[in-house]
């Protein structure tokens, strides 16, 4: 079933990057952490279908997206993003396909690269909704400079909640470092405990899931998603 939303507001997060909210469908339903496919409600552009991940809780009266804008020559996503970067309120998406495998499977470790943090959003959301605390869960964010880290302040904010930002391209922030591998997983992950929820490019969902299996964590405790 195809949906067509209006955009309410659409206000930046990061230098590109925008918090989009839009009029909600009654009977638009789904879980924190899942999907939609999206499309401009444009000509030309309608078949053009992307995903983009609900940051809004299911409860709440408007649907929300944060979402990156590429550069428009960007192959992988051809101009889409760039696009979305630039509607304004009263504008109209296509929605359709709720979908998404990543979901709450008890406390632990949510490890995600760039715009691959998205379905945590609405997890740990919903996680502080129900519990009041996310005493328990680490998030561990990766991205190439500090400028480009999505929601950081809401992160460290987030009641119980550890934190470990990681920028590999910006040598002079305190929060430099190397990659994401089993060094540094092995300082957040506890093995037999830890619930490693991991959401980024295909190329680091694999090395990810290996540099966990390899410091003994059961490859039932991975929960994976690809984000493009």
């Amino acid at each position: 079933m195809t949906r067509t939303l209006t955009l309410r507001s659409i206000t930046p997060v990061t230098h590109d990057t925008n918090r989009l909210t839009f009029d909600r469908p009654d009977d638009l339903e789904y879980t924190p952490g899942q999907a939609a496919h999206m499309a401009l409600d444009q000509e030309g552009w309608r078949d053009e279908i992307r995903s983009f991940t609900m940051t809004s809780l299911p409860g709440e009266d408007q649907l929300e997206f944060v979402i990156k804008s590429y550069p428009e020559d960007d192959e992988d996503h051809g101009g889409v993003t760039a696009r979305i970067g630039r509607l304004q309120p009263g504008d109209t998406v296509l929605v359709e396909d709720i979908w998404g495998y990543i979901k709450d499977k008890g406390d632990g470790v949510f490890i995600a690269g760039g715009a691959g943090v998205t379905p945590f959003i609405a997890i740990l959301r919903d996680k502080l909704a129900r519990n009041g605390t996310l005493e328990g869960n680490t998030l561990v964010f990766s991205n190439k400079a500090e400028r480009d880290i999505i929601l950081r302040d809401s992160f460290e904010k987030m009641p119980g909640l550890k934190t470990c930002f990681i920028v590999t391209d910006e040598e002079d922030s305190p929060l430099h470092g190397r990659e994401i591998d089993a060094t540094l997983l092995k300082d957040h992950v506890t093995p037999g405990k830890d619930v490693c929820y991991v959401c980024g490019p295909d190329a680091m969902l694999d090395d990810i899931s290996e540099a966990l299996q390899s410091i003994d964590v059961p490859e039932d405790d991975i929960v994976m998603e690809q984000f493009d």
